[in-house]
């Protein structure tokens, strides 16, 4: 059988759409006047901080969007207060430093009306080691460093509600339930769309036990697993459609098309750099999470429209 034809899709919203790509490029939505700059005390002994987690974080989020060094940062924030007329000082490279590792960054998001539709990837990321250029032209250090970056998307919105840090010795299927704990319980989850390295016991009971439907493709030499779960049952069902229907017609079917958003997001991400400039985990945690932010902030701003043309 003949794999069928992809379809081609139109933007509805070109206009609008258009609008919310040059807004990105604009400092205003980064940078509020009417903010807390100076911390407030915290009621504890020993010296209190000067600056806010508000401040830190915008100079930090300044950092993560343009690329740059500490030091750069301080003197970018310095001169965009000197435009607007405000009289406040800046955090030093050391403090934004000393700060960034225990900053508690809140990911916003909107939120979407009805079920969510989860889609779940992850990807590497650079911590050490030489550029690509050396490493393939002199063989490169054996000192490289990677870390793992685990995230559950929302198809409708395409906005990330749930993030997870790792070494890169952690495999993909251990992190599904943690990222399905991220979402809160009250809220209603439709289905789960990950690949097939996510066929496994644990995130099919996971998905089972927040009443969603997944939609992970069986593996090629998976074999029915003894029926003793929900989660075991529902993966039974979609290994007999599977080779009923042949995996390309059920790929069509369940809608596992759908997960190639998540790819999308993770060409974004690494848009914002191919590495983490940060070397404690702490540090990089905390910039990773910023990256989120400026990610889901870019969505809000509006996301294409698309129909399926042809």
């Amino acid at each position: 059988m003949s794999r069928p034809t992809p379809p081609t899709y139109k933007i509805k919203n070109w206009r609008a759409y258009n609008e919310a790509l040059k807004r990105r490029g604009s400092l205003t939505i980064w940078f509020d006047p009417e903010m807390t700059w100076e911390a407030r005390p915290t009621g504890k002994r020993g010296r209190q901080p000067i600056y806010s987690d508000a401040a830190i974080k915008t100079c930090l989020t300044m950092k993560v969007l343009f690329r740059m060094a500490l030091r750069q940062t301080t003197g970018f924030v310095e001169s965009l207060l000197r435009l607007s007329g405000l009289d406040w000082s800046v955090p030093d490279f050391s403090t934004l430093s000393r700060r960034q590792k225990s900053l508690a960054v809140n990911i916003p998001y909107r939120g979407s009306e009805g079920p969510l539709h989860l889609l779940i990837d992850s990807t590497g990321i650079k911590v050490e080691g030489e550029g690509e250029w050396n490493a393939r032209k002199h063989g490169g250090s054996k000192r490289r460093v990677w870390r793992k970056v685990h995230l559950g998307i929302d198809e409708k919105t395409l906005e990330i509600r749930a993030v997870e840090f790792t070494s890169s010795n952690i495999g993909d299927a251990p992190m599904l339930p943690e990222l399905l704990n991220q979402i809160p319980p009250e809220q209603e989850i439709g289905s789960v769309t990950a690949d097939g390295a996510y066929d496994t016991r644990k995130c099919h009971d996971a998905i089972a036990n927040r009443g969603a439907n997944a939609v992970v493709p069986p593996r090629k030499n998976a074999k029915p697993w003894k029926p003793d779960t929900a989660g075991a049952i529902a993966r039974n069902e979609a290994l007999r459609a599977s080779k009923y229907l042949g995996r390309a017609l059920w790929r069509k079917w369940s809608g596992y098309h759908r997960r190639s958003r998540a790819e999308t997001k993770m060409h974004c991400m690494k848009l914002l750099g191919q590495r983490l400039m940060a070397r404690d985990p702490g540090r990089q945690v905390a910039e990773l999470q910023l990256r989120v932010a400026v990610m889901n902030g870019f969505t809000a701003l509006g996301i294409p429209v698309t129909e399926a043309v042809g």
